[in-house]
């Protein structure tokens, strides 16, 4: 199960829609190439198909990841704990750097934050989660393991 934030969900609704919509246009595609006559031979036919079938397996994702989502209520997210939405500081035990992070749900795609991203499905967020100020909680990154103080929930 992945928890998202009802504009997340929102914007996968959304983005399944308009995939419905180019598969209507592909079906017609597909009809006025096969019209034309040879299939063997027919280069917009078998492009047509193609398109098709790579669309039909996004809507199947699509459906799928929908279908696996839990919304969360922003409103019921506890304020004392990291939770997904949470805007947190933490410091590094490993160097002492502290850095400003939100977790996220892996739907998010923002740019110019004034903080670092972290998906709730990651190794960092999964750690972080429901984590409470003052507990430090350890993380195995690629790069080895990091120990992460929660200074502040904003």
């Amino acid at each position: 199960m992945e928890l998202v934030t009802r504009a997340d969900k929102e914007r996968l609704e959304a983005q399944l829609a308009a995939l419905r919509a180019l598969d209507k246009q592909l079906v017609e595609r597909i009809a006025e190439a096969r019209a034309q006559g040879d299939l063997r031979e027919n280069a917009d036919y078998h492009a047509s198909r193609e398109d098709k079938s790579i669309n039909d397996a996004k809507i199947r994702e699509l459906e799928a990841r929908l279908a696996g989502v839990q919304v969360v209520d922003q409103s019921e997210m506890p304020t004392d704990m990291v939770f997904l939405g949470a805007e947190i500081t933490i410091r590094d035990e490993t160097n002492g750097r502290e850095d400003r992070y939100k977790i996220v749900s892996s739907l998010t795609d923002a740019d110019d934050l004034p903080y670092r991203e972290v998906t709730s499905t990651g190794p960092m967020g999964q750690a972080l989660m429901k984590a409470r100020v003052g507990d430090t909680v350890r993380v195995n990154l690629p790069k080895g393991e990091k120990r992460l103080t929660i200074i502040i929930i904003h």
